[in-house]
């Protein structure tokens, strides 16, 4: 069955979304680059984030490209190791150009975590979640 799942997001401006997420942190695939895409890798489990040019994205996905301004079609949500990754995180995002949405805070008790925009209106959640405060 299934053995990998990747997210594709349409991007205005494939080098300038690839020098965003490096910035805060994020590395990459560059053997499957191409001028119109980049494979972006997430976390210790290699998860996938490819990001096209918008019109090779509305191309394959036969449909329009959400308004990030007006509407939010995803929330991605990472997680963080600790709350100062989270702070740093947050500052990374701001220092690169992205747009903090929610500031960092603690939510329910047991979780702290923000919310940014990257520079193409994706919208983005950073958690660091303590179980052992979960009741």
């Amino acid at each position: 069955m299934t053995k990998q799942i990747w997210l594709n997001l349409p991007v205005k401006d494939v080098a300038k979304a690839k020098e965003f997420f490096w910035k805060i942190g994020f590395s990459f695939n560059e053997q499957h680059d191409t001028p119109t895409s980049t494979c972006m890798v997430v976390g210790e489990r290699h998860f996938v984030v490819m990001l096209f040019e918008e019109l090779v994205f509305a191309g394959f996905s036969q449909n329009g490209i959400t308004d990030t301004n007006s509407g939010s079609e995803v929330l991605i949500s990472i997680d963080a190791e600790n709350r100062e990754e989270v702070d740093e995180l947050a500052q990374k995002v701001k220092d690169a150009g992205g747009t903090i949405f929610s500031e960092p805070a603690e939510s329910q008790g047991w979780m702290y975590g923000f919310g940014f925009a990257d520079l193409d209106g994706h919208r983005w959640n950073v958690l660091f979640m303590d179980f052992s405060k979960l009741s």
